[in-house]
């Protein structure tokens, strides 16, 4: 069925598309009987006004738009809701772009907020963006970081330190006794998971006679971990990692899946230590010890941040919101220290 537009009505009332335009949007610029006559032509045609061409005249689109690295890793689902709850409050609604782990879709949804006039953009990059979200700010669209800080300073972000959570992933396990360990991130060039090597490193270097050894995937599916763990549980014992820190959940679920169908045991052989404390993280086969997260706080956090920006309240430009990490033992790694 072909939509009713406001020519249809203006044809109807017999009256020019302005006149319609006015009795619908500025009813005092208009008679009381035109009005009455565009409203009756409307109502009796199904009129429906479209509500985005109207938020633009009025200078608004009523949209936040917000980028995420994956949205099929829970963490960032989680993020998004949080991101949800605080536009829902104020009135809005969230954009959302999904780049998969791929640079061009990420520039693709930054050029799809400046085009749709989104009111203020979260971005958590995958790759370098400086140049995508100059042209946003140009645009006066807001902008505020989410997972990622600025190196120049002049955005404001919330993000978490991933060096310390690094850090303490690695921790744990030399306190458990692990010597051997693994890093299984993907993608060196994300920022996140250089940080979290980098934490790891700095632990293993406080500790005489550890080693760690730098495993790289090219994404972080479960699928891919189940892979690693399988090519990890391949190995001679004496030459397997007795520790593992995984850059995500997925990852260190999936690898804690591929050891146990080979034979090798969690914790007792290889213990296992994810990152983001994903709801699954919890009931998987093996309960898993994980670095919390806290992701739809980061996200609600975020998005009142741009809000503020967005309302104009004073300072709301600057600032720095970092999350300290916490760690949660469970059974991949509990119960078998080496002392």
């Amino acid at each position: 069925m072909k939509r009713v537009g406001i020519r249809d009505v203006a044809e109807r009332a017999r009256v020019s598309i302005s006149t319609v335009s006015n009795a619908l949007n500025r009813p005092h610029l208009v008679s009381h009987q035109l009005v009455e006559r565009v409203r009756s032509a409307a109502d009796q045609l199904g009129y429906v006004p479209l509500q985005a061409a109207q938020q633009l005249r009025a200078g608004r689109s009523g949209l936040l738009g917000m980028t995420v690295i994956n949205i099929a890793n829970p963490f960032f689902a989680d993020m998004v809701a949080g991101a949800e709850d605080a536009a829902s409050a104020a009135g809005l609604r969230v954009l959302v772009g999904n780049s998969s782990d791929d640079v061009a879709k990420e520039r693709d949804h930054i050029e799809l907020f400046e085009r749709v006039h989104v009111e203020g953009a979260l971005v958590s990059p995958f790759g370098p963006l400086e140049p995508w979200l100059q042209r946003l700010r140009g645009r006066g669209i807001p902008v505020v970081l989410v997972d990622s800080v600025d190196d120049s300073g002049e955005l404001p972000s919330v993000s978490f330190d991933d060096v310390a959570g690094g850090r303490l992933a690695t921790e744990h396990l030399l306190a458990t006794g692990r010597r051997r360990l693994a890093f299984v991130g993907a993608r060196a060039e994300v920022r996140q998971v250089r940080e979290r090597l980098h934490g790891a490193r700095l632990a293993v270097a406080a500790h005489a006679g550890a080693a760690i050894e730098p495993i790289w995937t090219e994404r972080t599916t479960s699928d891919l971990g189940r892979a690693f763990g399988e090519q990890l549980a391949a190995r001679d014992a004496a030459d397997r990692p007795d520790g593992v820190v995984a850059s995500n959940d997925h990852l260190a679920i999936g690898l804690v899946h591929g050891l146990i169908s080979r034979g090798v045991r969690v914790p007792e052989d290889v213990a296992v230590v994810g990152y983001d404390d994903i709801e699954f993280a919890a009931i998987a086969a093996v309960p898993l010890t994980s670095i919390r997260q806290p992701a739809r706080e980061m996200g609600r956090t975020s998005a009142e941040l741009l809000l503020a920006r967005i309302s104009g309240i004073a300072g709301s430009e600057l600032g720095s919101i970092v999350y300290q990490p916490e760690l949660v033992v469970r059974a991949s790694t509990a119960g078998h220290g080496r002392g």
